[in-house]
């Protein structure tokens, strides 16, 4: 019998993991220009920086 418990919880975890990464993905989609423009800023100011 608690065998079948750990499984199940197992499983919860797997959808949870699951389900995050579909909400990271979906974000990503929606904000993807934003995103975009984010990153090639920092990187901008990174690369245009005297270290």
């Amino acid at each position: 019998m608690r065998h079948i418990f750990m499984n199940r919880k197992e499983g919860m975890e797997l959808v949870q993991v699951a389900i995050l990464i579909a909400i990271a993905i979906a974000l990503g989609l929606i904000f993807k220009t934003q995103i975009g423009i984010f990153v090639d800023s920092v990187f901008g100011d990174l690369l245009g920086s005297d270290f």
